[in-house]
């Protein structure tokens, strides 16, 4: 997978080192014997018979979803969203899916870009900042994208095989079915996280389900699950400005304002930069 964003995907060994959060020096060492194993092998490049497609398809979706990843939350640099690399993930999405179109997952992850991608107009601001996803007008998210997105996602659940994308596309589906920011069902949403940290034991997806769980019991439920992630993710900017958040929704400003600036000493977006200022000045005010 690393490899194939690398030579296919144009991402750089800094930007895939981040999607798999490790060091750079680590993924580039990865990089490198993966290289050097395919020329003293001499695997050759072609297409692989259709006995093989199986056992790949799984590495294919992969690279879709770090690639669209990388566009949907660029980690440095001065834009937030690429639009280039979402569209170029949905562009490689949307065959899969015609062509594998019993396939769940395939399926699930096209409608998870789709859903996601559909808020790209709603946000940033027009300084090109982050705009949080409750703040967001509901109006400018693109319907029509949706739409295809929850009719695959309901010929995906058909089959009755639930995966990690399929249950990613039902939380996005949550938000794109609520009108207004109040009207989102987040217990439903903590519940899909917890379905999700069962199919894929990561810390993120745990540091996720902290912040649903927030959601629908409150922000005092979040800051102990989330500390149950910190050191598994130490150095990851998200940790501590989830952290931060939680704890200015309680009002412990104090708190939360060392937390912001351990966030901003570990993020490298200007727009994250940015968004994160202003939330540390208003807990500092």
């Amino acid at each position: 997978m690393a490899l194939t964003l690398r030579t296919l995907c144009g991402l750089t060994t800094p930007e895939i080192a981040r999607a798999f959060l490790v060091p750079e020096a680590t993924m580039a060492q990865r990089i490198v014997r993966v290289k050097r194993k395919i020329r003293r092998a001499g695997i050759p490049h072609r297409l692989p018979p259709d006995h093989l497609l199986p056992d790949r398809i799984a590495g294919v979706l992969g690279v879709v979803y770090l690639l669209f990843n990388e566009g949907y939350a660029a980690a440095a640099g001065a834009e937030l969203v690429r639009h280039d690399l979402c569209a170029e993930a949905i562009r490689l999405a949307r065959p899969l899916a015609g062509l594998m179109p019993d396939d769940p997952e395939v399926l699930g992850l096209t409608a998870l870009l789709l859903l996601q991608h559909s808020r790209r107009a709603a946000r940033l601001d027009d300084a090109g900042d982050p705009v949080p996803l409750q703040d967001q007008d509901r109006a400018r998210w693109h319907r029509d994208e949706i739409a295809e997105g929850l009719a695959l996602l309901d010929a995906a659940l058909r089959r009755r095989a639930p995966g990690p994308y399929q249950v990613q596309a039902a939380i996005a589906a949550c938000h794109a079915r609520a009108a207004r920011a109040a009207d989102t069902d987040w217990p439903q949403i903590a519940a899909l996280y917890g379905r999700l940290a069962q199919l894929t034991p990561s810390p993120v997806v745990r540091l996720n389900r902290a912040v649903a769980v927030a959601m629908a019991d409150g922000p005092a439920a979040g800051p102990a699950l989330v500390d149950e992630v910190g050191d598994e993710l130490a150095g990851y900017r998200m940790v501590p400005a989830t952290r931060a958040d939680l704890l200015r929704r309680q009002g412990r400003r104090e708190e939360a304002a060392e937390e912001y600036r351990k966030a901003l000493a570990l993020t490298e977006s200007d727009a994250e930069r940015r968004f994160l200022t202003r939330r540390l000045a208003e807990v500092e005010g």
